[in-house]
């Protein structure tokens, strides 16, 4: 089973400003006006840095751990990806710190070095990710329309905020076999959502000419019929339950058999009570990151 990733060049190190010399009433000044704690970051924030800065043109794997891009850099092409994304709190990250952690000491080669996804190099949170798209590519004059229909046809469903809880652990490989991840699987959600919003997704990714997530890619006569029920309710289709799932870590390397065995049944002893909430949906296009939020129930 393979799975989607879309991970880019990490970014330089910015070069520190020398020191100002601060005097004692600047301390006292500080002291004064600092607030006990800081306000939290809007969830906007978190969009607008979620690309890291490109630090060469060129696919080079030794600036990102040896990663190789799945989608070269062409003038007018667009990589779009559809996802929910989480923020883990701080409890949340220390569970998932200690399950990949417990993979790190059960791996018994130096080759299949394991990497968490929960912070950069200089330290910082990552988001993680529950894909509802391929890495797929718009053309320049394709951004708009798809972007207005794709938040459309969202928020006219009657999808609403839902969280998730954790089935099994896993590891999986991307679809050219050069990565593997030590994911989470998603449990099947209240109304289904989860299947749903991969419908939404891939019925309107195929009106652009885009391969699916999960299903086989549908034909002139296929895609025609997916725009007559872009906006319909729900229907019986496919259960890919068994296949939405939260990447926490990856590697190089394909771990063994008896790895694999012991990282899933040791990781997931931890992640019995954790739930994952999603209130909104992320259309990643180029650099540009949209917030979709799913609609509030009614109060009537």
């Amino acid at each position: 089973m393979a799975l989607v990733q879309y991970s880019d060049s990490e970014s330089e190190a910015e070069q520190e400003a020398p020191p100002r010399k601060i005097n004692k009433l600047d301390q006292d000044i500080s002291r004064r006006t600092a607030p006990s704690t800081l306000p939290p970051l809007p969830a906007a924030f978190h969009d607008l840095y979620a690309s890291s800065i490109r630090v060469s043109v060129r696919d080079d794997p030794s600036l990102h751990g040896g990663r190789k891009r799945v989608i070269p850099h062409i003038e007018g092409n667009w990589p779009t990806h559809i996802y929910l994304e989480w923020y883990p709190s701080k409890d949340e990250l220390e569970i998932l710190r200690e399950i990949i952690v417990e993979a790190e000491n059960t791996s018994h080669t130096e080759e299949s070095k394991i990497h968490s996804l929960l912070h950069s190099d200089l330290g910082a949170q990552l988001p993680l990710h529950l894909s509802l798209s391929r890495p797929v590519v718009l053309q320049t004059e394709q951004r708009k329309p798809f972007l207005d229909m794709f938040r459309e046809t969202l928020q006219t469903s009657d999808i609403s905020p839902f969280e998730i809880q954790i089935q099994s652990v896993d590891w999986v490989c991307n679809t050219e076999k050069t990565r593997w991840f030590y994911v989470l699987r998603a449990k099947r959600p209240k109304h289904d959502y989860l299947n749903r919003l991969l419908r939404i997704s891939n019925r309107s990714l195929a009106l652009f000419g885009q391969p699916l997530l999960y299903e086989p890619t549908l034909d002139a006569s296929e895609q025609n019929g997916a725009q007559r029920h872009t906006h319909s309710g729900p229907e019986t289709a496919k259960d890919y339950t068994d296949y939405f799932h939260v990447s926490v870590a990856w590697t190089l390397e394909e771990p063994s058999a008896r790895d694999r065995d012991r990282m899933e049944h040791g990781g997931l002893q931890r992640l019995n009570d954790l739930t994952i909430n999603f209130d909104s949906l992320k259309a990643k296009i180029g650099n540009h990151v949209s917030s979709i939020p799913l609609a509030r129930p009614s109060l009537h």
